[in-house]
């Protein structure tokens, strides 16, 4: 399972969805999707405008947990 933290950092830089949004050029709802972490596919370039926004990693986003460790 990969679980989106894209709440923990927006969280910590205080930035709302909707400012992630303007700053990056993407749809409210992709982000606000991304946040409640309801997606099924990420978009390469999103992620990376997310990064360079949030002056962050990859791995500060996006978390593997094995599927034994959910049960």
């Amino acid at each position: 399972m990969i679980k989106i933290k894209l709440s923990e950092q927006l969280g910590k830089k205080r930035m709302s969805r909707r400012e992630l949004a303007l700053l990056i050029g993407a749809r409210p709802n992709t982000i606000g999707d991304m946040y409640n972490d309801d997606v099924k596919r990420l978009d390469i370039a999103t992620l990376n405008k997310i990064c360079m926004a949030l002056n962050c990693d990859i791995s500060d986003l996006l978390e593997f947990i094995r599927d034994e460790e959910v049960k």
